[in-house]
């Protein structure tokens, strides 16, 4: 048991002590978190572009907006659209908008035009066609004859607000504090998956690769001279697979950190006025509320549910797909393209997992979500990425039992097939060898 502790200590040392291994562990955290808040704070602090913009209507319909809050300012000139096109800029504006008179029939597509010399972003351009074509709409409404307040009335804004509920200990469905939303779940649920996913590749092949290193430099033929080659087998799984565990707790413990630390940023007023909403006080901007709205839905997510069961998948999951790739690794000859279908055939079920996820999110409940959470080669990345969405109970504990079982018989099929391959050289090895590697006597 001494030699077994040895062999994890140097896996273990050998590999949190690289700067490759400190970098990707402190930067990944950091450019998950930007991924999903510096888009927002940058509209919010950065501001908009603003423009404003010399319009010659010649329909004589179009309205400029009154709010001098918008991003794009009109201002209605009478001057010959050639005579703004030249002197545009000395008149201080940023271009010219001409609206030509409006086509005899209204299925005709309406052209406008706008002059510059620099460029419209892209928001800008949408906003600038819906501003004309909600004016266009007003005209035809009162050519029409209808009443512009009553047709609106029509068109309600509609928001979608998600309540879980939950049984009390009377047995009573009760809505539960818990926010949900469909786009955070869907968005933990590829970040869950896609995480397992790279790190059991990662280090999978790491192990993979340090084996092939140690044969290939017949290191091994002095190191199984002191243990057994499962011990050694074993020693490097639960030493990377350390290493791997480690990395996830720093993960977790700084996005933890990072989401508060972005919570500070946000203006106390802002928050005054979203909790009091845009009936008392005009609310604050779309790109802030949607800030403070998913980080509220993140905050009452069941993390104390979520982060232990994703660990015992990564856990689970890791020991099936190192196990792998170490029996891989020791069935490896010098020449490495005749080993690539073995290789291959080691890493197609975690490739069709990372396929299935997309499908699995969208229908988490769908037979296929089901049985793939289920098979233990699938279940370590499709699982996870079903958390979110709080698969039923007996699912998940039957995924779990399997997962585990699974786990400690692909490491005993590892050992018998490492045992020899370690100590094999010189010969081509095919899935049919390996097979009759499973039945050799000790």
């Amino acid at each position: 048991m001494n030699k077994l502790g040895l062999i994890i200590q140097r896996e273990y040392l050998t590999r949190v002590k690289k700067k490759s291994f400190i970098l990707i562990t402190l930067l990944s955290p950091l450019i998950f978190v930007a991924l999903f808040t510096v888009p927002a704070l940058l509209a919010i602090y950065a501001g908009k572009e603003s423009k404003t913009i010399a319009v010659k209507d010649v329909s004589g319909v179009f309205v400029p907006p009154t709010d001098t809050t918008q991003e794009v300012q009109y201002e209605l000139r009478s001057e010959p659209i050639n005579d703004l096109k030249a002197n545009y800029n000395n008149m201080g504006y940023d271009g010219v908008l001409h609206i030509p008179a409006l086509p005899d029939s209204g299925e005709e597509a309406m052209e406008v035009y706008y002059f510059s010399e620099g460029q419209l972003s892209l928001g800008s351009k949408s906003s600038i066609e819906r501003k004309i074509a909600k004016s266009v709409e007003n005209h035809n409404i009162k050519r029409s004859g209808y009443d512009e307040d009553i047709l609106n009335s029509f068109r309600p804004d509609v928001s979608l607000k998600e309540k879980e509920l939950t049984k009390n200990e009377a047995g009573e469905l009760i809505e539960s504090d818990k926010q949900n939303s469909a786009g955070i779940a869907t968005a933990i649920g590829f970040v869950s998956g896609f995480i397992i996913y790279i790190v059991l590749l990662i280090y999978g092949t790491m192990i993979m690769r340090s084996v092939m290193e140690e044969k290939t430099n017949r290191i091994v033929e002095v190191i199984i001279s002191s243990v057994k080659p499962f011990q050694l087998m074993l020693g490097k799984i639960i030493g990377v697979s350390a290493v791997g565990l480690t990395q996830m707790f720093i993960w977790i413990g700084m996005t933890i950190a990072l989401i508060s630390v972005v919570g500070m940023f946000i203006p106390m007023e802002t928050m005054a006025e979203a909790q009091q909403g845009p009936m008392q006080g005009g609310g604050p901007p779309p790109e802030m509320s949607a800030v403070m709205e998913n980080l509220n839905v993140l905050k009452s997510q069941n993390w104390g549910y979520i982060i232990p069961v994703f660990l015992f998948y990564f856990i689970g999951g890791y020991f099936i797909y190192a196990s792998l790739f170490a029996a891989v690794g020791s069935a490896m000859g010098d020449d490495l393209g005749e080993s690539q279908p073995i290789t291959f055939v080691a890493m197609a079920p975690i490739i069709i997992a990372i396929i299935l996820i997309s499908p699995v999110i969208e229908n988490p409940t769908s037979p296929l979500a089901t049985w793939m959470s289920i098979i233990p080669l699938f279940s370590p990345v499709l699982m996870p990425a079903r958390l979110a969405f709080e698969p039923p109970l007996w699912e998940l504990l039957t995924s779990m039992v399997v997962l585990a079982a699974s786990a400690l018989f692909f490491v005993w099929l590892a050992g018998r097939i490492y045992r020899v391959g370690i100590l094999m050289y010189g010969k081509k090895v095919t899935l049919k060898e390996l097979g009759k590697w499973l039945f050799y006597k000790e």
